[in-house]
């Protein structure tokens, strides 16, 4: 039985900043229903404002607090560790560490950095890393989708960091169990009565699936026909679209 939902966001509920179809009915009847939902992404370029209010501008209205992101998981391991980042992450986030800098680096903060990924800036965090620094990754992507396009995501970047430097990076994103179980644990309820619907078959789905919780993989966003093979042996459900997981779960 399902009482409880947690929705990936690009590829899910939108693409390229328009919402698929069924998108709003959809989060409008798990509401009537009594079913509560929380919004669980993997994007590092953007602040968790800056989702919501992208969210707002296509009808979908999602309060802050139910918006679970890696860079606030960021923040909060690092302060609770009393660590000052170097960072490469996206510009547009920087702002959210700012004041967590000023002292030397206890950690090599990784984000989705977008253009910032050069030889340079990666060199720079290899040499940390040799010197002893761990290795903090807000997700392990391997790509998404914009503008109808499959781009690099952050994963590969942190696997050449990893390899270089003969280390194991602490994933602070999908697929973390600890960051499915964050927002499992916002909902009061058991990860057994919760099911993850994504797009990305494995940090979504059988990132859930591993956390414990249900997964629907749909086939929308960045799915590939491949991927009905990484999830079903798993226990993972795939879905034509997202009215066909709310029907599902109702």
């Amino acid at each position: 039985m399902i009482h409880g939902v947690l929705f990936d966001l690009e590829g899910v509920l939108y693409v390229s900043g328009h919402p698929l179809p069924g998108a709003r009915e959809a989060l409008l009847s798990l509401r009537a229903a009594g079913i509560p939902v929380r919004f669980i992404t993997n994007s590092t370029r953007f602040t968790r404002s800056a989702i919501r209010n992208r969210l707002a501008r296509m009808g979908l209205e999602v309060s802050l607090q139910h918006l679970f992101t890696p860079v606030v998981a960021a923040r909060n391991y690092l302060i609770a560790r009393k660590l000052t980042p170097h960072l490469l992450i996206h510009p547009d986030i920087r702002g959210e560490f700012a004041d967590l800098m000023g002292g030397p680096p206890g950690a090599v903060l990784l984000g989705d950095a977008s253009n910032t990924f050069d030889y340079q800036a990666l060199n720079q965090c290899f040499r940390l890393l040799l010197d002893g620094l761990p290795l903090l990754s807000m997700g392990s992507n391997r790509y998404f989708r914009e503008d109808h396009q499959l781009n690099l995501d952050i994963g590969p970047f942190m696997v050449a960091l990893e390899y270089a430097a003969e280390l194991e990076a602490v994933v602070l994103g999908k697929p973390s169990p600890e960051f499915f179980l964050a927002a499992v644990n916002s909902l009061n309820l058991p990860p057994q009565d919760v099911v993850m619907i994504g797009d990305d078959a494995e940090m979504d789905v059988c990132g859930a699936l591993a956390a414990g919780l249900h997964g629907a993989l749909v086939r929308t966003g960045k799915y590939r026909s491949s991927d009905e093979a990484k999830v079903i042996p798993h226990g993972g459900r795939v879905f034509d679209d997202l009215d066909a997981v709310i029907d599902y779960i109702l």
